[in-house]
């Protein structure tokens, strides 16, 4: 017989400063582990100015054992997207973060989801709503909290849905043979670009890890900033609030070697990068940028192949989530897989969630009007 399951809402600070250990473990032992969740990430956005007294850091565990065995940070928040009602929502900073999900042990998935979600209803003081618009809608965990929303009496209305391109290897796969499932009929036409840009100068691939992230940052940044982003005053470096955000991101990552910056250069020179969150074996990617002079050589998708022999050559398991949003086309990446995802929203127990669902549905009609307006 399995022991209960107890859930404690941990301090914002000290979750963010001394759980890394503890967040690691869990991770190996989850099927889909959202770094989005990891105390260094909690750590950034107390820096980012998100109140302490705002973050909502539920950790789940057998009682009378510490060991992690569910984890979820959410953000108690009240704004336009929400319909101006207090909700909790995941992740913590809606900036680049690629998923609302908990981090669940893949063994005890199910009853974790179950003593999560009653920890929330059965706190006084909590909102009753969850906005999650990043959820992925596959999967152990999303199996897990469906049955758990059955369970507690509880709903979900999704809203903009869309497919996330993911790197899920199979069996057997190696490098080679994953492109040619992946790419499909673009297959030879693909890999003849990508040799016309290995005959175009030196081309070499790197990935930093630790200290050398923290300063490929830099490359990185500036190669971001040359861009239409830079023109178009979207760029981090153009924005210096998000910025030392993401650098804090990285600094407090690179503390625990759970981020990388792949650089591929052309003699010498950046022309495509890749900023990713990276632990036990679950990569998320959170920032491209690349040189748009070489658009013809098409330098983001030469890095994703390189990324992609890297990987397989490390002869370990790994997963990489593209991030991807729903405007995105899921063309542009050579990775074969898809996740599908949507914006949910959670009424818990039978409260109420007409304010957000109708915000969010506004939104998506508004973004309709626009896309169908002429330019």
């Amino acid at each position: 017989m399995t022991a209960p399951i107890a859930v404690r809402r941990l301090p914002a600070g000290t979750y963010g400063t001394a759980y890394a250990e503890a967040f690691a473990d869990l991770c190996r032992r989850a099927e889909a582990p959202n770094l989005h969740m990891a105390p260094a990430a909690v750590a950034a956005a107390l820096s980012f100015g998100i109140a302490s007294e705002d973050v909502v850091v539920l950790a789940a565990h057998e009682r009378g054992d510490e060991r992690l065995l569910g984890l979820w940070a959410l953000r108690r928040t009240s704004r336009l997207h929400s319909g101006f009602t207090h909700v909790l929502e995941a992740p913590l900073v809606p900036l680049y973060e690629v998923s609302s999900a908990p981090v669940l042990d893949r063994e005890r998935a199910g009853d974790v989801a179950v003593a999560l979600l009653s920890a929330i209803v059965e706190a006084p003081g909590l909102p009753k709503v969850l906005k999650l618009p990043l959820l992925p809608m596959q999967g152990n965990v999303f199996t897990a909290l469906e049955a758990a929303l059955a369970t507690t009496g509880s709903t979900i209305a999704t809203f903009e849905r869309w497919q996330r391109p993911m790197l899920v290897p199979e069996p057997g796969d190696d490098a080679e043979r994953y492109l040619r499932r992946a790419l499909g009929r673009g297959y030879k036409k693909r890999m003849q670009q990508h040799r016309q840009l290995e005959k175009a100068g030196g081309l070499a691939y790197r990935r930093q890890r630790r200290a050398d992230a923290v300063a490929a940052l830099e490359d990185f940044l500036a190669l971001e900033a040359a861009g239409w982003k830079g023109r178009g005053g979207t760029a981090l470096a153009s924005r210096p609030r998000d910025a030392a955000y993401i650098r804090d991101i990285v600094g407090n990552f690179a503390a625990i070697d759970a981020v990388r910056i792949d650089l591929l250069r052309l003699d010498g020179q950046p022309i495509a990068g890749g900023l990713l969150l990276d632990l036990a074996g679950q990569s998320h990617f959170l920032k491209i940028a690349y040189d748009e002079g070489k658009d013809r050589l098409s330098p983001a998708r030469a890095l994703a192949i390189e990324m992609l022999r890297a990987d397989f050559a490390a002869g370990r398991s790994f997963r990489l989530d593209s991030g991807a949003g729903d405007r995105v086309d899921p063309s542009a990446y050579p990775w074969g897989e898809r996740q599908e995802m949507a914006n949910a929203i959670v009424a818990l127990v039978g409260c109420s969630a007409a304010l957000p669902r109708l915000a969010a549905a506004v939104r998506m009609q508004l973004r309709g009007w626009r896309d169908r307006s002429p330019r």
